[in-house]
């Protein structure tokens, strides 16, 4: 494209973003320094204006005061407001979905899923808002009775990512609001507009069953904004998803203040192929796992741990697979993978494919870049490096389509490979052999640990999260929801006695 073409589709880009708002009830603030923009040709989409700190701080404000009334309607009351949203998504799952595609450059049928996402864990919130369940536990004295309750937990502030810029924010608000909490969002500076419009939604969901809308609170702006909820006493809990860097600055600053901490950082995972693995079944695991989001998931496959036997034959399907993904404009029916979100992550790339040249590496495919829609827009074919070794490179983050193979020869081997690094999101095998199966369910080291498929695409329904420098945070199903509670130990005297623990004796 010449330049004058590019800008005049970054234009129609654009006005599309600006009918999408519009349609989904969204009023687009005042042009200021904050821009949207996408990466589909790189160009800007609307400019909005960043909160100021007076603004911020009025935000928590509110949600600290709407708290107070909001802790006390009941749970299954409060359910009635997720409803709404899971409505509202379902209404308009096209629309937020396009959103999705012209800020984070993702492929149709990959936004429409995250869209999903966000009603699924709205389905969840809305039961979960009746089992919000504690325990009771034999007392040693008697008449009494021993339980514990869990209550709101105060202003939950959530700092999500760009790459999946409306699910991680629908796990952590779905779930905190009928847990009684409530919300303030600083989504990533490079997704303003589907964070716009998924605060309209919750707002109008709010009203139209009557709940206050203060309840929800967006802050728009750069690293600056986001660290005012990092300091914040107001905030009881901070959910941020990120980089491990991040979450280094994060953790102590807000232990500084004695808050909470929920935190998914970075992942560096691997998949195991063993010698009785479906092979085809694999290499379509691998590929989507692979590639898929042009290699911008937490859970993207990075390292492929293929037994020596097969290795070559599996690097040699893969290389064919590779050779048929179509790389270009996400907007496109048909094609797979779309745009790296910036010329950092490009560059990033890039470094990272000629250091594992020096360190003995071969790419086996991929790397190049594609010159499509504009010299601002990033398109690269998504590459297969083989390795001699899990050299620093690899135990790094390199947040791109890079997947790098090593090879094993020993099951045992095979598992410390796949904990020998950093992060500890996700990690799979590929196996027909049960034993082989259950010994790395038991040895792997990482939150998420999967049989016969790839390391992505994980379900609302288990708990979300990872070990070691990932952070340790758990989000979505199972019962994450206690982080966005307090428990109370509780225990009741009916009796017309004053018996004291241990047996003690008093006076």
């Amino acid at each position: 494209m010449t330049h004058t073409v590019t800008e005049h589709f970054s234009e129609q880009l654009g006005l599309r973003a600006r009918a999408l708002l519009h349609g989904l009830g969204a009023s687009v603030p005042e042009p200021g320094s904050l821009l949207a923009r996408t990466p589909i040709s790189g160009g800007t989409l609307l400019p909005l204006t960043a909160d100021t700190p007076t603004e911020v701080d009025a935000a928590i404000g509110r949600a600290a005061v709407a708290f107070q009334s909001w802790r006390t309607v009941p749970a299954p009351v409060r359910a009635a407001l997720v409803r709404r949203l899971a409505q509202l998504l379902v209404a308009h799952q096209g629309e937020l979905a396009e959103l999705v595609t012209l800020e984070a450059g993702k492929i149709g049928p990959e936004a429409l899923g995250e869209v999903q996402e966000m009603i699924d864990v709205c389905e969840f919130a809305i039961g979960l808002s009746r089992q919000l369940y504690g325990v009771t536990m034999p007392s040693e004295r008697p008449g009494h009775r021993l339980m514990e309750t869990w209550h709101p937990l105060g202003v939950v502030g959530v700092i999500s990512a760009f790459n999946f810029p409306v699910a991680v924010w629908a796990w952590n608000t779905a779930i905190a609001l009928v847990c009684g909490d409530t919300v303030v969002w600083k989504p990533s500076e490079t997704t303003p507009l589907t964070a716009l419009a998924c605060h309209t939604l919750l707002h109008r969901a709010a009203v139209d069953v009557g709940a206050d809308p203060e309840v929800h609170q967006l802050i728009q702006g750069d690293a600056t904004v986001g660290e005012a909820l990092v300091d914040d006493s107001r905030v009881a809990l901070l959910s941020a998803t990120g980089s491990v860097r991040m979450g280094g600055v994060v953790a102590p600053r807000v232990a500084g203040r004695f808050g909470r901490c929920l935190l998914e950082l970075g992942g560096n995972n691997a998949a195991i192929v063993a010698p009785s693995a479906d092979l085809e079944l694999a290499v379509r695991g691998i590929v989507f796992a692979a590639a898929g989001t042009a290699g911008q998931r937490c859970t993207t496959l990075r390292r492929l741990i293929v037994h020596s036997s097969i290795a070559d034959r599996l690097v040699e399907q893969l290389a064919a697979a590779y050779g048929q993904l179509r790389v270009g404009n996400p907007l496109d029916e048909g094609v797979l993978v779309g745009p790296l979100i910036s010329e950092r992550a490009f560059t990033s790339m890039q470094k990272a494919l000629s250091r594992a040249v020096d360190e003995g590496g071969e790419i086996i495919c991929g790397g190049e870049r594609i010159d499509l829609l504009g010299p601002d827009a990033y398109y690269v074919r998504p590459s297969v490096v083989r390795m001699p070794a899990q050299t620093e490179l690899v135990r790094e983050e390199t947040f791109a389509p890079i997947l790098y193979v090593l090879t094993y020869d020993d099951i045992d081997a095979a598992i410390a490979l796949n904990n020998d690094v950093p992060q500890g999101l996700s990690s799979s095998i590929f196996t027909l052999d049960q034993r082989e199966a259950e010994r790395f369910l038991a040895g792997s080291d990482c939150g998420i640990a999967n049989v016969n498929i790839g390391t992505s695409g994980a379900e609302i329904g288990g708990a979300f999260g990872g070990e070691k420098n990932t952070g340790g945070g758990r989000e979505s199903g199972s019962d994450s929801w206690k982080a966005y509670m307090r428990r109370a130990t509780n225990t009741v005297n009916y009796s017309t006695e004053l018996p004291l623990a241990q047996g003690i004796t008093f006076g």
